[in-house]
């Protein structure tokens, strides 16, 4: 870990106005004898983890929020920071611009964390990314883009098919109608993607298996996979399609969540665990990744693996998947954030 006290600027984009929560104090019941007093266990955000971890790591970190506006941008590029904890997925609610965003910190030469406009480009656009997975030879579905009429790349692909925008993340567009099994029901699903999000569809052919997760921290050469993480979609209800769908990944209130969590894969043999975490390196580097990123695959029962996407910058919150991954690898949450902030250092050095 790097000794040197660093300001960090924790970096985070917010594109509408929302409502704050003003708290009354209220004077506290008389506790009754016998009564034990429950706390409420507050749920922290993952900038408020990051910056927590970097004040115990002896840097001084500060808060920077990107609203959208022309001011915010002038703000960033005065904020003195010697490095950006970038949290950023869009700017102005547009997530495609994501890589405007840290093709704006590249010209300003401030040492920003996670990957950079080129791989941003490569692994948002789920179809650019698929091909180059086939380019260096990375099993994916075989699928098809189509956009209004226009078809932009097509394999000869088979029901059940599962349907999605190419360029969002957060399995937005994602439910239990995104997997279709006939013609109907394929145009149905594409004209809603179009209309819904004004995106092309991804068609992709749907591998029923296992969900696995590869962390990987690092960059280039020196990226090494964290043990792999499942999140178990066995429980869900027979007949819901097994996907990692909005439900299942951010709606507590549903059945789905409920069913479904994220754990350690602890019962894959060492083969398979190997044959996983080297292609999900292969995936990474295909992509541009860099400090650190997931890789999303499947495993079907014949043992084939499927890359499904790459994710730069993922969720950093101490309850999600790269966080489980790093602690079970030996890494404590304050020493995950510090190898991220490391690796982004020594790349600007």
């Amino acid at each position: 870990m790097t000794a040197t006290k660093l300001k960090v600027s924790v970096l985070y984009d917010v594109w509408e106005e929302e409502p704050v929560e003003v708290q009354e104090e209220v004077p506290a019941p008389r506790k009754r004898k016998g009564q034990t007093k429950r706390r409420k266990k507050v749920v922290k955000q993952d900038r408020e983890e990051i910056f927590e971890a970097l004040e115990k790591l002896g840097h001084e970190p500060s808060y920077y929020i990107l609203d959208g506006r022309r001011q915010s941008l002038l703000g960033l590029a005065k904020c003195g920071a010697d490095l950006v904890f970038n949290l950023t997925e869009s700017y102005a609610g547009d997530d495609t611009k994501e890589m405007n965003v840290t093709a704006f910190l590249d010209m300003l030469e401030i040492p920003y964390t996670g990957s950079g406009p080129h791989a941003n480009v490569l692994a948002q656009d789920k179809s650019i990314a698929k091909k180059m997975f086939a380019f260096y030879g990375i099993q994916s579905p075989y699928f098809a883009t189509s956009y209004r009429g226009a078809l932009d790349h097509a394999h000869d692909i088979s029901f059940p098919l599962i349907v999605k925008p190419t360029s969002e993340d957060g399995s937005i567009g994602i439910d239990a109608a995104a997997v279709v099994t006939n013609v109907k029901e394929l145009m149905e699903r594409v004209h809603y993607i179009q209309t819904e999000f004004d995106s092309p569809a991804l068609i992709e052919e749907y591998i029923e298996g296992r969900e696995i997760y590869a962390a990987i921290l690092g960059s280039y050469e020196n990226a090494y996979a964290l043990p792999l993480v499942e999140l178990d979609l066995s429980k869900l209800p027979k007949g819901m399609p097994r996907i990692a769908s909005q439900d299942v990944k951010f709606e507590k209130n549903t059945e789905a969540y409920k069913l479904t969590k994220s754990a350690i894969a602890e019962d894959l043999d060492e083969e398979t665990t190997t044959k996983l975490s080297e292609i999900a390196l292969k995936a990474y580097r295909a992509v541009k990744l860099r400090d650190y990123g997931r890789i999303d695959m499947r495993v079907s029962s014949k043992g084939e693996v499927y890359v499904i996407e790459a994710n730069p910058n993922p969720w950093l919150s101490s309850g999600q998947e790269f966080a489980m991954a790093a602690k079970k690898s030996g890494l404590s949450y304050t020493q995950m954030i510090g190898e991220i902030v490391d690796l982004a250092m020594a790349r600007h050095a």
